[in-house]
């Protein structure tokens, strides 16, 4: 009588979605590191302190998903973000921060982000979130999805519409206090070309001193006093 074959069954191993969180305090990362890695189609597969590390290690790892703070040292979350999709189009971020401007959020999502939410969420928001944005949906936390919808049903359009990303991205560094030079070398530019940037920023937004960008950031609540 022959021996009877044996046959093997193998299962193929679930997909882990792979995570890069950004954010500027450690402390921060590791809990989130922890709530992510508590479910188990999740692992965070590097972190960053800052945007030239978090468009690095992108580079370095590349992993589906990119949680981004935005109040991050030097050149900023918003212009991180920018500049990681556009060397890398397929990336898909998720913003994770305290603002909850609108103005933000507006300016995030016409940039390309896929998802933001704020660090008021409650944390099953973020792993909701989290899912949501690796599955190739658009995600905005509740708060941020109303105060998005109130103003586009009052029609009050800032002005800062009309910046573009990269200005955009120094109007913020120059209302957070940056000097000229500081922000030349955050974001590898002569300090002519910013210059000739702030000019153009103030041309279009009507103002005429660095003080009165600080306040026109203050009354949108792009910047805490």
């Amino acid at each position: 009588m022959s021996a009877g074959k044996t046959y093997y069954s193998f299962e193929m191993p679930h997909q882990k979605t792979t995570i890069m969180l950004v954010d500027d305090h450690s402390v921060v990362r590791a809990g989130y590191r922890r709530l992510l890695e508590m479910q188990p189609e999740f692992q965070v597969v590097a972190e960053a302190g800052d945007g030239p590390e978090a468009c690095r290690q992108y580079h370095k790892h590349h992993p589906n998903l990119v949680i981004m703070d935005l109040s991050l040292p030097g050149m900023g979350g918003m212009e991180a973000a920018r500049r990681m999709l556009s060397h890398h189009p397929q990336v898909r971020i998720l913003i994770f921060t305290i603002h909850d401007s609108s103005v933000f959020a507006e300016r995030a999502l016409r940039m390309g982000v896929s998802g933001y939410i704020t660090k008021s969420s409650d944390p099953d928001v973020l792993l909701e979130a989290v899912a949501q944005v690796a599955a190739g949906e658009t995600y905005l936390g509740p708060d941020i999805a109303k105060e998005l919808a109130l103003r586009q049903i009052s029609k009050n359009n800032s002005p800062l519409s009309q910046l573009s990303a990269k200005e955009f991205g120094i109007f913020l560094m120059m209302a957070a206090g940056n000097k000229r030079a500081t922000i030349a070398e955050t974001l590898h530019i002569s300090v002519k070309t910013v210059s000739n940037y702030a000019h153009q920023i103030k041309k279009k937004l009507g103002l005429s001193t660095d003080a009165e960008v600080v306040h026109l950031a203050i009354r949108h609540g792009l910047i805490k006093t």
